[in-house]
């Protein structure tokens, strides 16, 4: 990894990352839970990326170098910590906004993760803009956090919930979409990768037909950022969230990015410390963005660690990320399709590395924690995403979820488990 080592607060330089050669047992190293025993002598093999991710050392020594180091409160302090604090926090928010491809840094917001972000579209823009009879377009394969306050806000205003529905594919009906959209329309959001699926859907085609009837569109990119390159600037995404925690970063830390035009009209959802300009009891002003929207004392360090985050996903290089999570689902697709009785959910033709499945008269908790015993981290239940269960008549499935520094050899040992697994509960 080569960087810039002429970093001046004053100027906001970023970090000059270039990718290195793809070499997966160095990568390997680089994250300690990966090298975790679990069950006596059983090394973890980790496959439950869609749910967390493992976090490279570099993001550790980067947490634990700002409560070492630097420990305090950003924005206001005159004091050096205070500075220090603030340069590294500010400089994470330059990283995301490169990350992103978003025009500036203005229009991204630190939130707790790409849930609260959802909320606060919904809460501050949804609740002050949407009228009664006005539409909110979902779809069918959204996680929870992408229905639930589309409803509440649907209560608060009189506004009518639509759903993009799905084939048993796991891809959304495209004709049935353009149905649905309308000049009613006000608001469509959307999932950019299934988290319980592996789809990828059609982001750039849903975002421009939402534009033609003048609908603000927000994605929720949470399982796409860690598998993919984003830039919201070529989707022209209204707003586009995404977690920390799901790509190398800490936990409570995740970001909302917003076009700046409508950040500046929408007010904010919290109200307290940093996002005021001047309190009276008669009245509030509102700090510029994109401090508006991040009320009280923020995730300093899960800012942070996110930045190193964002680094150290730079030197590994998206390339190189997309190339061997595609062999990976190849070859786990391959391997499961050999074991009869066991049924895939979510086949589309464009998909990320998810592996979603059930065997026929075995109840996925069971699969699940035999396979446990062996040191296979998989999930097992409805993933938050209740409807697309729904949808197939399951109650849940099995999913291993897939990451860069997986290796074929984690997905024999998965299938070796699984296969354990079946002969113990037939």
């Amino acid at each position: 990894m080569t960087v810039a080592h002429d970093l001046q607060p004053e100027e906001k330089k970023q970090a000059i990352v270039v990718p290195g050669p793809f070499d997966i047992e160095r990568i390997r190293a680089d994250f300690p839970t990966l090298h975790e025993k679990v069950h006596g002598d059983k090394t973890v093999v980790y496959l439950d990326n869609a749910a967390t991710s493992q976090k490279p050392r570099i993001v550790i020594d980067t947490l634990n170098h700002y409560y070492t180091h630097d420990n305090s409160n950003v924005h206001r302090g005159v004091h050096s910590l205070s500075q220090r604090a603030t340069f590294a926090y500010e400089r994470a928010r330059g990283k995301v906004k490169n990350f992103l491809g978003a025009e500036s840094e203005k229009e991204i917001i630190f939130t707790r993760g790409t849930t609260e972000a959802i909320n606060i579209v919904a809460q501050s823009y949804g609740r002050t803009f949407l009228r009664e009879g006005d539409e909110i377009l979902i779809s069918e394969m959204e996680h929870h956090a992408n229905i639930v306050p589309w409803q509440m806000v649907r209560n608060q205003t009189g506004a009518k919930l639509r759903v993009i529905p799905m084939n048993d594919r796991g891809e959304l009906l495209m004709e049935d979409f353009y149905k649905l959209l309308t000049k009613r329309t006000k608001i469509v959001s959307f999932v950019h990768v299934s988290n319980a699926l592996g789809t990828i859907n059609p982001a750039k085609e849903i975002i421009d037909a939402a534009h033609g009837v003048g609908a603000v569109v927000l994605v929720d990119g949470a399982q796409a950022v860690p598998h993919t390159r984003v830039d919201v600037r070529e989707l022209d995404a209204d707003f586009y969230t995404f977690s920390a925690h799901k790509v190398l970063g800490p936990t409570g830390i995740g970001a909302l990015y917003g076009k700046r035009d409508l950040l500046e009209r929408t007010p904010p959802w919290q109200g307290g410390g940093d996002m005021i300009d001047r309190v009276t009891f008669e009245e509030t002003t509102y700090n510029d963005l994109p401090h508006k929207f991040e009320a009280g004392t923020p995730h300093i360090a899960g800012a942070i660690g996110l930045g190193a985050a964002i680094d150290y996903m730079h030197r590994i290089g998206f390339e190189n990320v997309e190339q061997q999570e595609a062999n990976l689902l190849l070859y786990g697709t391959e391997r499961l399709s050999e074991i009869e009785g066991l049924r895939i959910y979510g086949t589309a033709a464009d998909k990320a590395g998810v592996l979603s499945f059930n065997v026929d008269g075995i109840h996925p908790h069971d699969l699940g924690s035999i396979m446990d015993m062996e040191g296979i981290a998989t999930r097992v239940g409805h993933h938050c995403a209740q409807p697309v269960m729904q949808h197939f008549g399951i109650p849940a499935t099995c999913r291993a979820s897939l990451a860069f520094y997986n290796n074929t050899e984690d997905m024999d040992l998965f299938v070796q488990a699984l296969y354990k697994a079946i002969r113990m509960l037939k």
